[in-house]
């Protein structure tokens, strides 16, 4: 029999968090069975039901959905998930760190991370609002057309989530990348802290407010990602005709307006003209393989730390 229960994390109010667990018989003909569980550490109050149907979806035994998360409250969930188990025993429990603010997970992240001590530590995976997945799987679907050693990349809407992880994982392949974003100064800075982390980056930062300097920053390029907010677009239709050396254009939003005109979501490897494109939906088939065999991984060992690039690593092999 299952069981399912609600409570809350301790430290937290009442009415901040909720969560739910479900508990099996961890006994089958009177032989020990461990159990694939996952903690799904959510800085939402409410867990995102996207991220536990993946989860289920990838073969775990039994889903913890924690919300409300923060680096201040995270420690006692951690610790319950470390001291419990031993041995070999360990890698069977593992920690998915979500939710819409990826900032913030990524300090919930490294706070997990710190909790940890010589071989007492799980694996943990952080994919905040699937940037790194849908990331990755925009990355690779360019790749099936391209080849980034001989190609440069601009990334519309460079400064949010996903288009940092884009940028980030285009150098990690070789490829130049020019990052956009409305400011400067926000471009420039995402730049530099890539430069930081990717040896002989090769990089540049821009800024397009206006279709005039969108097609200047297109010059040269041979792949637009747009990664922007849902509901803005950053490239019209003239404007992308007019790039005479573009090759792939990418569309990670799915939400109307097209982040590029004339993507629509469900394109995948469409012509639009001379151009090869992809819409949100179009690369979304790959970004769920992707999420699903990065929680598989997890249960491969009991110190993975799973982030931008080992995702895309991930992606490469399926």
């Amino acid at each position: 029999m299952t069981y399912i229960q609600e409570g809350r994390p301790s430290g937290l109010p009442s009415s901040l968090s909720r969560y739910q667990f479900f508990i099996s018989p961890i006994f089958s003909a009177g032989v020990l069975v461990v159990a694939k569980i996952l903690l799904q550490l959510d800085t939402d109050l409410a867990p995102s039901t996207f991220d536990a149907v993946v989860a289920i979806d990838s073969g775990v035994d039994q889903l913890l959905r924690h919300g409300g998360i923060t680096p201040e409250n995270v420690t006692s969930l951690v610790h319950g998930a470390m001291f419990t188990r031993g041995g070999d025993t360990l890698k069977s429990t593992a920690i998915f760190v979500g939710g819409s603010d990826v900032g913030l997970a990524e300090k919930v992240t490294a706070k997990i991370v710190s909790c940890f001590f010589g071989p007492v530590r799980v694996s943990v995976l952080q994919d905040a609002s699937g940037c790194n997945t849908t990331a990755a799987a925009a990355v690779l679907s360019a790749a099936k057309h391209i080849d980034y050693q001989n190609s440069k990349v601009c990334v519309l809407g460079g400064t949010g989530p996903v288009g940092k992880r884009v940028a980030e994982m285009v150098a990690l392949e070789g490829g130049k990348v020019r990052l956009i974003s409305r400011s400067i100064d926000r471009a420039q800075s995402v730049v530099d802290s890539i430069r930081a982390r990717v040896t002989n980056a090769v990089m540049d930062a821009g800024f397009a407010t206006d279709a005039k300097q969108t097609a200047e920053c297109l010059e040269g390029c041979d792949v637009a990602i747009a990664c922007g907010a849902a509901g803005v677009q950053l490239l019209d239709s003239q404007t992308l005709t007019n790039a005479r050396k573009l090759r792939v254009a990418i569309d990670l939003n799915a939400v109307p307006p097209s982040g590029i005109e004339s993507v629509g979501a469900m394109n995948k490897a469409t012509k639009v003209g001379g151009l090869i494109t992809y819409g949100a939906l179009g690369v979304g088939g790959l970004k769920m393989k992707i999420h699903r065999a990065a929680i598989a991984v997890l249960f491969d060992r009991n110190d993975a730390v799973i982030d931008a690039r080992e995702v895309l690593e991930i992606g490469k092999t399926l």
